[in-house]
């Protein structure tokens, strides 16, 4: 097996392409627009590191036009402690969960990936499925560009990789489509592989990792999994 390792600095301007996804997406448009439900699902969009509802403002958007009931996080920028930020989305979707017929759906960007994953595997009665794009589910910031901030901050990311191992002792058990890609430039995209779950689709598309979140091929694997 590869090693796993950060992304390369000279990665990042992967990133530059992100413009691409936009007329790209323009050009896809008809098509996805006649992706929509005959079930509507209640779906909650967690965001990435640092960034918040307004990075997942297209998405949401989208999924709201294909008829699903969808909403952001409603926390300002993910920037907190990412612990006690879970056991605050688990409190939240369990309440907002509690009286529906229907499980919810949870779709993250990069940690938001993450977060959805562990509240999945906290409530897996709960959630239907989980879409993660370009989430670091091995080793958390460890294999990232932002793994050298952390140190520079005094941030053990080994101690964070073996805590995140940790929570694998509670088999994820919710399906989950892992959505990545190789040209990502800021996580590396083996991290993004998860080889323990047993219910985990890994779907390799083209894409920056800024571009994930506007992608046209992000958005018709995830529609097309929500059409029914």
């Amino acid at each position: 097996m590869t090693k796993l390792k950060p992304p390369s600095p000279a990665e990042i301007f992967n990133e530059a392409f992100t413009a691409l996804e936009i007329p790209k997406l323009l050009m896809n448009a008809p098509g996805l627009a006649e992706l929509t439900t005959r079930n509507p699902r209640q779906v909650m969009v967690l965001p990435g590191f640092g960034a918040g509802d307004v990075s997942t403002g297209p998405i949401r958007g989208y999924l709201s036009y294909m008829g699903h009931k969808v909403r952001g996080w409603e926390r300002g920028l993910n920037l907190q402690d990412v612990e006690a930020t879970l056991y605050e989305l688990v409190t939240e979707v369990e309440k907002r969960t509690r009286n529906q017929d229907q499980p919810a759906v949870l779709v993250g960007w990069s940690l938001g990936g993450y977060l959805a994953r562990e509240v999945a595997r906290e409530l897996p009665d709960r959630i239907e499925q989980v879409f993660t794009l370009g989430s670091p589910v091995i080793g958390g910031p460890k294999y990232t560009q932002v793994a050298a901030v952390y140190r520079a901050q005094g941030i053990d990311v080994d101690w964070i990789e073996q805590a995140i191992k940790l929570r694998e002792a509670v088999t994820l058990t919710t399906p989950v489509t892992a959505i990545y890609s190789k040209s990502d430039g800021v996580v590396a995209w083996r991290a993004c592989i998860d080889e323990h779950s047993p219910n985990v689709e890994h779907l390799e598309i083209n894409a920056s990792h800024i571009g994930l979140g506007i992608s046209a091929d992000a958005y018709r694997i995830i529609a097309s999994r929500l059409q029914d």
